[in-house]
């Protein structure tokens, strides 16, 4: 009983020392803009990844995601889906991790979707990554070295903060279609 309690006192520290350091998305999330500027970055710094762009079936963009941790960890950022080049709806992607971590950071993320069963599973919200799941961090290179995983892979570019990392967990995807513009 004493040791749950312990245990119980620890989780509610760390989850509270989480909400304080892990950087927050901007309010109300990102809008289409960002995404494009996003999209423009990654493709400045590998032009590799152009190709990707424009033979993925589709992707998703969080301009900026928040992540942080003291032994449990988690990270949220809101986003925007294109499939086919052109905009479809809005996604926000959540992730649970615990292990050995510690602080915040912020970073972009691209989640490129190669074939239609990738587009269809990540519109039906079952696109779930997994700890065997890996993001190429976004270098010259990060065309070359993408590691797609059932039709998925995943580029990261840091924005800023600092984040020690041992952990395992995963990433879920939500998504909205929004109409034609």
């Amino acid at each position: 009983m004493r040791h749950s309690r312990f245990h119980a006192g620890i989780t509610a520290a760390a989850i509270a020392l989480l909400a304080a350091a892990a950087p927050a998305p901007p309010p109300g999330g990102a809008d289409p803009a960002d995404a494009q500027a996003v999209i423009a970055r990654f493709k400045e710094k590998d032009p590799g990844l152009a190709k990707v762009f424009a033979t993925a079936r589709g992707y998703a963009v969080y301009p900026t995601v928040g992540k942080g941790g003291i032994g449990i960890g988690g990270a949220r950022g809101k986003g925007y889906v294109y499939e086919g080049g052109r905009l479809i709806g809005r996604s926000t992607l959540t992730q649970v991790s615990i292990g050995l971590q510690l602080g915040g950071q912020a970073y972009s993320e691209v989640v490129f979707l190669k074939d239609a069963a990738a587009m269809e599973s990540f519109k039906r919200g079952k696109l779930k990554l997994d700890a065997q799941a890996s993001a190429v961090a976004l270098t010259a290179r990060a065309a070359a070295d993408l590691a797609w995983r059932q039709g998925v892979a995943i580029v990261t570019m840091a924005k800023g903060g600092l984040m020690y990392e041992a952990s395992v967990g995963g990433q879920k995807f939500s998504f909205t279609p929004i109409g034609d513009r």
